[in-house]
């Protein structure tokens, strides 16, 4: 199952989410803004920026929404967006949506991606990228991507739907797993896919989520994501943290696979994560 860690039917999240049904009912009942009357959607973002290391997090009803949200507001007409070929369609999306100037480099080719960023001419600059690609399950080299960024004064946008919950320490995502820290960062974590539950949020510099409060549309004009998903994203962050032993089972059965499926004509690609692609060839293989 997607839900990476085998949380979506623990028993001890669902009875939490049962409880908060029982008391605070089934919707938020308005947008994020008015919503803030629900001290579990304040507790689930401390407790976020807490487990990727950043100032704060924001919470969204979805990753697309997220995604739309931190490209629309980074980005405007007279910007350059630069993006992996390969990035999620919410990505691709976003930049189009933007207005912005989008120029896609290479696959996690660096040279490709330096050489337009030493080109633009414009004064706001944005990389996008996923951290861990959701067809390849290859890792992004953010190091020298964040490198790159600092060079030419870029912000970095890091899509970490696969990767929050799974890679660095206390399941910190990629930001952790490469031990990376910058104002400039804004990192946007998925809650479907490790958490096993549902939305996501953006973490990064105060500034920044104050930005993202004030101007993205899809925060300010949608309905917040219910009570009981804060709870219960709460809990599942706690499990998480305190059970190491499902990332190592995760990251074990994924070398089990590569390493004992015998295959004839088709092939698994190398991958460090625990998206492993089986390439098949054509629509009538």
């Amino acid at each position: 199952r997607l839900a990476h860690l085998g949380l979506a039917a623990r028993f001890p999240i669902s009875s939490v989410v049962a409880e908060s049904l029982r008391q605070r009912g089934l919707g938020a009942g308005a947008s994020h803004r008015v919503r803030r009357l629900h001290r579990g959607h304040d507790d689930l973002e401390l407790a976020l920026a807490e487990v990727v290391g950043m100032p704060r997090a924001l919470l969204f009803s979805a990753g697309y929404l997220a995604n739309l949200a931190i490209v629309s507001v980074l980005a405007s007409r007279s910007s350059d967006v630069f993006a992996d070929r390969l990035n999620h369609a919410s990505l691709n999306d976003a930049m189009l949506l933007s207005r912005a100037r989008c120029r896609r480099y290479a696959h996690c080719d660096l040279t490709a991606l330096e050489s337009l960023l030493a080109r633009s001419m414009a004064a706001d600059k944005i990389v996008v990228t996923d951290a861990v690609f959701s067809m390849d399950g290859n890792i992004a080299p953010l190091p020298g991507i964040a490198q790159l960024c600092e060079r030419y004064g870029a912000w970095l946008v890091i899509d970490d739907a696969h990767g929050f919950g799974v890679l660095g320490a206390s399941g910190g995502g990629a930001l952790s797993h490469f031990g990376l820290d910058s104002p400039h960062i804004a990192y946007v974590g998925t809650l479907g896919k490790a958490a096993g539950a549902a939305g996501a949020f953006v973490a990064g510099s105060e500034q920044l989520v104050e930005l993202l409060i004030q101007r993205a549309r899809t925060y300010i004009y949608t309905t917040a994501s219910p009570p009981h998903l804060a709870a219960g994203v709460l809990k599942s962050i706690e499990i998480m943290r305190s059970e190491p032993w499902r990332r190592q089972r995760l990251a074990a059965l994924a070398e089990r696979l590569y390493g004992k499926l015998k295959l004839r004509k088709w092939c698994l690609l190398a991958s460090q994560t625990a998206i492993q692609p089986l390439i098949v060839g054509e629509n009538s293989e």
